[in-house]
């Protein structure tokens, strides 16, 4: 696992005596320009969350090997920076990659608390801040930035996939179940409160209870106990890393047969762990290992190549932000002085999404399609999640009205 700070550069990925002659061979190019583009890459590296972070930093990693390690061909380097999913500690680091290490952008960000502690300390050096995927409602809203931008999704958009999903029905045991009466389970913070609102935002059956637990959860019997003697039709749920892992475990060994629909609590950050626990239960996502496009599947193909596992959408978004910044930085000719002119490169977004069609809204916010998955067993043994319907097309997410986006 990657340290705190360890600098993935020229020198990790290619060797840094040939590229090095590279550059300095370079025509037309001075020195000021050939400086490496430097990005601080925000992700949980320690702890039980961190296979999550693990997923992130090596889906933009690939993304950097696709790319040669150079964005809009200019060199680049990757500064890792765990954040410990601690918002004080974040913040520290952040800070010290934008005064210290001169950092042009900061990517990442798993959990939406670290967002939130670091989006003023970076914004207001007028740096970029891409997050690959935690999106509050806050930011997408009232509190957007000309200096934020997401390549994920709104934190409500994938749990109000699964309402809408409840509505028109799943498949269980060979048929077709509408879900009308349902119960909601989440950890009690930002994005757990999120993942309530986004399901019910959609959901047009009845809630019967709403359970919030603490992010250190490990045992949840009394939590299924009470959802079991309620008797719903459905449990929706978000459970994000190893809550996700504990939680499906103990729904199988409580005997329980309620379908399950959920976000982040069964994807392939996870699935190792989970195993056979989490066949057959739904997520709602932006994308899925399966989705066929040329891009994808050279993403996926290589990701396991490369890593020797299935990549969750953590890795996949991430990978999705290299792209981006490539693109962006080659549209402006490789000027990164230009604030104005890089936020309208990265607005375009002129690149070869993973998920197909992409575009960002007003707010900076991917519009984007949304989908029903399933888990399934790949032909080699592994777990994935595999695309079952289209929920929403090119879906704007709920605040981006909301957004009045200021001037830079």
């Amino acid at each position: 696992m990657t340290t705190p700070g360890t600098l993935f550069g020229r020198r990790t990925l290619l060797g840094a005596s040939a590229l090095g002659a590279t550059t300095l061979a370079l025509p037309g190019i001075g020195r000021a320009q050939a400086a490496p583009v430097k990005i601080g890459l925000v992700a949980v590296l320690t702890g039980p969350q961190a296979t999550l972070g693990t997923h992130l930093r090596d889906g933009f990693q690939l993304g950097m090997r696709h790319l040669e390690n150079r964005l809009g061909g200019r060199a680049a380097d990757v500064l890792v920076i765990d954040d410990e999913l601690r918002p004080d500690a974040a913040v520290t680091k952040v800070r010290a990659a934008l005064e210290r290490d001169r950092c042009d952008f900061i990517v990442g960000v798993v959990f939406s608390n670290i967002l939130a502690a670091i989006m003023r300390p970076v914004t207001e050096t007028q740096t970029f801040l891409i997050s690959t995927n935690a999106g509050p409602s806050p930011i997408a809203g009232r509190g957007c930035s000309p200096f934020f931008f997401a390549t994920s999704y709104n934190n409500d958009q994938n749990h109000a996939v699964l309402g809408a999903a409840a509505n028109d029905g799943v498949e269980v045991g060979g048929q077709n179940r509408v879900i009308r009466r349902a119960i909601i389970i989440t950890p009690n913070y930002q994005a757990g409160r999120d993942a309530a609102a986004g399901f019910k935002s959609t959901f047009r059956g009845e809630v019967m209870d709403e359970i919030y637990v603490p992010l250190t959860t490990t045992d949840f019997s009394a939590e299924l106990a009470r959802i079991a003697a309620a008797r719903p039709e459905g449990i929706y749920t978000f459970m994000p890393g190893g809550l996700g892992v504990q939680f499906v475990r103990q729904y199988r060994q409580a005997g329980l047969t309620i379908p399950v629909l959920s976000a982040f609590t069964v994807d392939e950050a996870v699935l190792p762990a989970q195993g056979e626990a989490a066949l057959g239960l739904y997520t709602g996502t932006t994308w899925t290992p399966t989705l066929p496009n040329a891009q994808n599947m050279r993403f996926v193909n290589d990701f396991i190549g490369q890593y020797n596992y299935v990549p969750a959408s953590y890795a996949a978004h991430a990978y999705d932000a290299a792209m981006l910044l490539n693109s962006a930085i080659r549209r402006t000719g490789g000027n990164l002085a230009d604030k104005a002119a890089l936020r309208t490169a990265i607005r375009a977004a002129d690149f070869q999404s993973v998920r197909g069609g992409f575009r960002f809204g007003t707010n900076h916010f991917p519009v984007q399609d949304f989908w029903l998955a399933r888990v399934g067993r790949r032909a080699d043994g592994r777990f994935q999640t595999e695309h079952v319907r289209k929920v929403f097309e090119n879906a704007v997410d709920g605040f981006a009205a909301e957004c009045r986006m200021p001037a830079a």
